[in-house]
């Protein structure tokens, strides 16, 4: 920190209303009022008994910069700003929430939680009591140690209002009790809550994008529900059809009565029993195919599309609606942390050494060369100070990871003999050439016919299974040539710029699952020769998709896939813990029924048959934790679900029907909400190309950065590389400054802050005009206030 810097005192306003900043939540009032004027610092040094003025500034600083990291962690993660610590007292506690090893336990605790669901009665592994029951006690102490942590620095009230909080709370008190229980009885009781472990799991840090997919869900529920609604008031106009047409069929079993009727439609509306449900009717009448016709065109073909239509037009609101928060609340972060770092010389602008103070905090891993450079890229204007437009722009330069950039290809950054030299430039040359990448296409076109023929020929052989591939020249040949590519392009790109594009990652670890299998099989001999390095083997087809790349349609639909992955992760996640919701209902009422031989003189007896011969339907079942997950992804599947939900029906009551039917709705739902996903993400992917008239085939989004010769020598002491610190000496003597290229990812909200450009222009017109509002009503409160004073 500079002395200028250090006698200087940060800048406080009334932005932050009744909350102070964390640095003057121990003064009163008139100390803050007097702040700003001159001379008043003597009489705040009193009041600290601070030794000096530049203590006191450095002290008032190191606050503002820790707030003000806050506040960006705040904006990142879209915490709402009422958990946001407002004293001294709960700093602290919300410091050591939010550490990183905290986080990693309270997830590892979660996950303890659901896990011993595998130990727990009905077990799929079972273990004594006490042992699982002192897990999960100790488990909820944790849990519960984090929630007092929270009190601590939310207070009471805010505590109470919090939602999620009070969920989770209410939630480990039932819990707590139900643990204290069983460890006093040594004996497992009815325990459906334990449904509810995944609300732990919820709140974790981690899964915030989980919460984003639950919250989602749960937002496009009022048109689903409406839709559903729709869909089955037509399965019951359509169950009534059917009770009056077919009942009097002795041999229709379907529609017998009016119950029999709706539940064998709902089934028809996965198709999973068609045709079987129409024979009868229509061995009686050849005219009664129109009833099922007319049903499955109206509620499959039209109603079910029509549901995907209003959920993916429901969704795409919601998207636009959830960016638009985000949006607007990371400017309001960023503002909130720009308040904080203003001093009273500047109040407009944050100088380069409060934001490297800033930086400390919030990005502590990256060194001084990486903040400067990030300070220099936002400093769009090159004054050496950010303005409030500038600094809004503090995600994005904290993203950048960064590279000095020379003036040609990493051979010409380092010196190297001219026979090297000479070898890496042209190697350079011949991996950039586009005929290099067509052979190379070529090669992997001739390799895929290759795999396909030798797989067409083990299968029609009879006396040949597919542990006995053997390795042959051309797969030595195919491995070699990829090995040679792989090695040239790492000489003639280097070592950082090949190992920094996805598909030559993924070409590298196909290329090494190739060496490892030719080479393990073929120094296998004996018996396990066919075991142990067969598997690898059989990946090698996957570099196929590389031919993909050529197409630009294949491109986007890739692309589309990678850039849903972490989504599709999070909502695999939501999918995962409905199962566990629902396994552990149906472990709860399902467990240990007689499923084998249940069903004799029935449609079903076939399938329940305790008989090598038959399909054995009686192990899906609700036994354990993983018998029960494989059950219910047979339902999500749907093909014969009605013959698992009749078996259990069987045996139990015919209000069974209701769980798998809620089941099966409940999968619909998410499953089209899954679909709509992928639908906008690839509609999204399109219509920004077409609208920004370029394509997003990079992922990265890069911007440079020069520094002067006085720059380096004070941003830069310290050599981080010795090579790259002789390379800038040598540029500083050719030439006055040095370029950094700075690299990160594009993310979805830089493509959407592009694409709906113009429409965020309304929305920083509508939130200005909003806060112009607010401001007024509060001045008119104001003066309200001091007319009564004075009437008085």
């Amino acid at each position: 920190m500079s002395v200028d810097d250090d006698l200087d005192l940060p800048f406080y306003d009334d932005y932050f209303g009744p909350n102070k900043p964390l640095a003057l939540s121990n003064i009163d009032t008139a100390s803050i009022n007097s702040l700003d004027s001159a001379g008043s610092d003597n009489n705040l040094i009193r009041q600290r008994n601070a030794p000096s003025r530049v203590d006191q500034a450095r002290r008032l600083w190191k606050f503002n910069y820790q707030e003000a990291s806050i506040y960006l962690q705040e904006g990142g993660n879209n915490d709402k700003f009422d958990t946001h610590p407002h004293s001294h007292k709960a700093l602290p506690a919300y410091l050591l929430v939010h550490q990183t090893w905290f986080y990693v336990m309270d997830l590892a605790v979660s996950l303890l939680l659901l896990g011993l669901a595998v130990f727990e009665p009905p077990a799929f592994y079972t273990v004594n009591i006490a042992i699982h029951g002192s897990l999960e006690l100790f488990a909820l102490v944790l849990l519960g140690v984090e929630l007092g942590l929270k009190m601590r620095w939310l207070g009471p009230k805010a505590f109470a209002t919090h939602k999620r909080t009070m969920i989770k709370s209410v939630t480990l008190v039932v819990m707590f009790a139900e643990a204290i229980i069983v460890l006093i009885r040594q004996k497992s009781h009815i325990r459906v809550t334990r449904a509810l472990r995944p609300i732990f799991l919820i709140d974790s840090h981690y899964c915030g994008g989980v919460r984003r997919t639950l919250r989602q869900i749960l937002q496009s529920l009022p048109p689903i529900v409406d839709m559903l609604v729709l869909l089955l008031f037509f399965m019951l106009i359509f169950a009534i059809l059917g009770f009056y047409f077919f009942s009097q069929n002795p041999d229709d079993p379907y529609f017998q009565t009016l119950e029999d009727s709706f539940i064998n439609l709902f089934v028809l509306l996965t198709t999973a029993n068609y045709p079987d449900v129409m024979m009868p009717a229509y061995k009686q009448s050849r005219w009664s195919s129109m009833f099922f016709i007319l049903y499955l065109s109206l509620v499959l073909y039209f109603l079910m599309n029509l549901l995907l239509a209003v959920v993916y037009d429901t969704f795409l609101g919601i998207e636009k609606s959830k960016f638009c928060k985000l949006f607007l609340h990371k400017r309001e972060a960023a503002e909130r942390a720009f308040r904080l770092l203003v001093s009273r010389r500047n109040p407009s602008f944050v100088s380069w050494t409060h934001f490297h103070g800033l930086m400390t905090h919030y990005r502590p891993n990256k060194s001084e060369r990486d903040v400067y450079l990030a300070f220099k890229a936002i400093n769009t204007s090159g004054d050496g100070k950010l303005s409030l437009e500038e600094f809004y722009r503090v995600y994005e330069g904290a993203r950048f990871s960064w590279k000095h950039e020379s003036a040609g290809a990493w051979f010409e950054t380092w010196k190297l003999p001219t026979p090297l030299f000479i070898v890496a430039k042209g190697t350079y040359k011949l991996v950039t050439h586009k005929f290099f990448e067509y052979f190379i296409y070529l090669i992997i076109s001739i390799n895929g016919c290759w795999i396909l023929a030798d797989t067409i020929i083990i299968s029609n052989d009879k006396n040949k299974t597919v542990a006995d591939v053997e390795i042959t020249w051309n797969a030595i040949l195919f491995v070699t040539i990829y090995v040679v590519e792989a090695l040239l392009k790492i000489i003639g790109l280097g070592a950082w710029t090949y190992f920094h594009s996805g598909w030559n990652v993924f070409d590298f670890l196909v290329t090494v699952a190739g060496i490892v299998g030719t080479l393990g099989q073929n120094f296998e001999t004996g018996e396990d020769q066919d075991l142990t390095f067969h598997y690898i083997l059989v990946l090698r087809p996957l570099r196929l998709l590389r031919l993909f790349k050529v197409k630009k349609r294949y491109r986007d639909v890739l692309g589309t896939f990678f850039a849903l992955l972490p989504r599709m992760v999070s909502v695999a996640v939501a999918l995962l813990i409905f199962y566990f919701f629902f396994s552990i209902i149906g472990m709860e009422a399902f467990n240990g029924l007689p499923l084998a031989d249940c069903c004799n003189g029935s449609s079903l007896a076939d399938y329940y048959r305790n008989a090598s011969n038959s399909p054995q339907f009686y192990l899906n079942n609700f036994d354990d934790i993983l018998r029960s997950g494989v059950t219910l992804f047979e339902l999500t599947v749907v093909n014969n679900w009605y013959i698992i939900m009749n078996g259990h029906v069987a045996v139990t009551t015919k209000w069974t029907y209701l769980y798998f039917m809620l089941f099966y709705i409940v999968t619909m739902v998410v499953l089209t909400i899954i679909v709509a996903f992928i639908l906008e993400a690839f509609l999204f992917r399109i219509q920004w190309e077409r609208k920004m008239d370029e394509s997003i085939d990079d992922d990265r989004i890069e911007v440079a950065v020069s520094i002067s010769g006085d720059e380096f020598e004070t941003h830069f002491p310290q050599p981080w590389i010795q090579q790259d610190t002789i390379t800038l000496a040598d540029s500083l003597q050719t030439t006055d400054t040095v370029c950094f290229r700075g690299v990160r990812m594009r993310t979805r909200d830089d493509l959407s802050t592009q694409m709906y450009r113009d429409e965020v222009k309304d929305w920083l017109r509508e939130e200005a005009e909003r806060q112009e509002m607010e401001l007024r009503r509060s001045d008119l409160e104001v003066e309200n206030r001091e007319g009564r004073s004075n009437t008085v």
